[in-house]
């Protein structure tokens, strides 16, 4: 899940990551905000992000799902949230 707030400033965007203890134990959380982490630098080395505040949340299925496909959804997320 994605969220996006446009900002009034020309700044890179900044980026928060969220995981409830409903997705498990501290250590599934963070290997879920660490996978989201990373989708997220994949995505931002081909597209310049400003203007932008974004929050990644991550849910049960994210941990599971495939990097390739993880990569694509938040490609399609940034798309939808207008932040490309």
């Amino acid at each position: 899940m994605l969220q996006v707030l446009k900002t009034e400033d020309e700044a890179p965007a900044r980026v928060g990551y969220t995981v409830t203890k409903k997705v498990g134990n501290a250590v599934v959380r963070n290997r879920t905000r660490r996978r989201l982490r990373a989708a997220f630098a994949h995505v931002a080395q081909d597209h310049a992000l400003s203007a932008v505040d974004l929050v990644l949340i991550g849910r049960d299925s994210t941990r599971g799902r495939p990097f390739g496909k993880l990569i694509a959804d938040l490609e399609h997320a940034l798309k939808k949230g207008q932040a490309l």
